[in-house]
């Protein structure tokens, strides 16, 4: 019976388990980082010291800043602004969508232009990227545009040994009127065009569409404060030309134009305002024999480009 006994004694009882403790120990942490991510490594500290010279370092003058990326919708507006060469880095197509003429087009020149993605998506996603609009399964990223510093316009007209010639808008805020400016800039050898940062038109698709291409070429510049940009100008010898239907002086008897010149327009119903108006050297009128009280943005600029452009050749 003792010897039974301490044969019991010997054997092995229940024990209590790791809960897998043991098992999850010896499992593998996923792939290791590289050397740049990895904390107390000679090149985490590199990386990180210059990831703090950048923070320091001032922005460059030659950029200002971005707009936000922007969406065209719809079958018809996403075939014209491909046609018509508006950048575009995505192309969402609905699943399971109507293959009808149109699409087949919007594919063709999106597959002809190159560099554009290609994603295909289900209607609910298209309807919450859009807000619900009418996307008829086709929608359009447009990238942001990215904006010149006032000076750049200017720098770039010396060092090809040209006198500046440069559009500015003040209150101009329909996109197309934006376009129309540009395209006459283009038309007429300027050297860009600068807008206001706020209230007022940036470079969206359909200033991209109504340039006709131009602002391809034609570079816009985005100024914080519109009133500095055009006292920067004048420091750096540039006359700046508002127009106005009350100037003092008519359009054909305005000899600065043949120099270096900044062109300011407004907007057609309330025209210059009062700090920019009182920044302009000049302040010209453009004569109307027909007597309107305005002119549209992009025609007033593209007469005063004329004149100008004339009294360069």
């Amino acid at each position: 019976m003792a010897a039974n006994n301490r044969r019991m004694s010997g054997k092995k009882g229940a024990q209590v388990g790791s809960g897998g403790q043991r098992r999850k120990g010896l499992e593998g942490k996923g792939p290791t980082p590289p050397a740049e991510m990895r904390k107390g490594h000679k090149k985490n500290r590199v990386a990180s010291a210059k990831a703090r010279q950048t923070a320091r370092r001032p922005a460059p003058r030659g950029r200002g800043g971005k707009s936000t990326s922007e969406l065209v919708v719809g079958r018809n507006p996403v075939y014209e602004a491909l046609r018509d060469g508006v950048p575009a880095s995505t192309l969402y197509v609905q699943q399971f969508i109507d293959n009808d003429e149109r699409v087949r087009e919007a594919l063709q020149l999106a597959a002809e232009r190159g560099g554009i993605n290609l994603m295909e998506a289900p209607r609910p996603e298209l309807d919450r990227m859009t807000n619900g609009l009418n996307h008829q399964g086709l929608v359009l990223q447009v990238p942001p545009y990215e904006y010149a510093h006032p000076q750049d316009l200017a720098d770039a007209a010396l060092d090809d040994g040209e006198d500046p010639l440069i559009v500015a808008l003040d209150g101009v805020t329909d996109p197309r009127n934006l376009g129309a400016v540009v395209r006459s800039v283009s038309a007429f050898r300027g050297h860009g065009v600068v807008v206001p940062e706020r209230r007022a038109a940036g470079m969206t698709a359909g200033a991209w569409k109504t340039s006709a291409g131009a602002a391809a070429r034609t570079p816009v510049a985005r100024a914080t404060n519109l009133t500095r940009a055009l006292e920067a100008y004048k420091k750096a010898g540039i006359v700046v030309v508002g127009l106005a239907a009350d100037g003092e002086v008519e359009l054909g008897e305005l000899e600065a134009l043949g120099g270096p010149v900044v062109i300011v327009v407004g907007s057609e119903g309330k025209g210059l305002s009062r700090l920019v108006g009182e920044t302009c050297d000049h302040r010209v009128r453009i004569p109307m024999p027909g007597g309107a009280e305005s002119l549209n943005a992009g025609v007033a600029a593209g007469i005063v480009l004329y004149e100008a452009a004339r009294r360069r050749a």
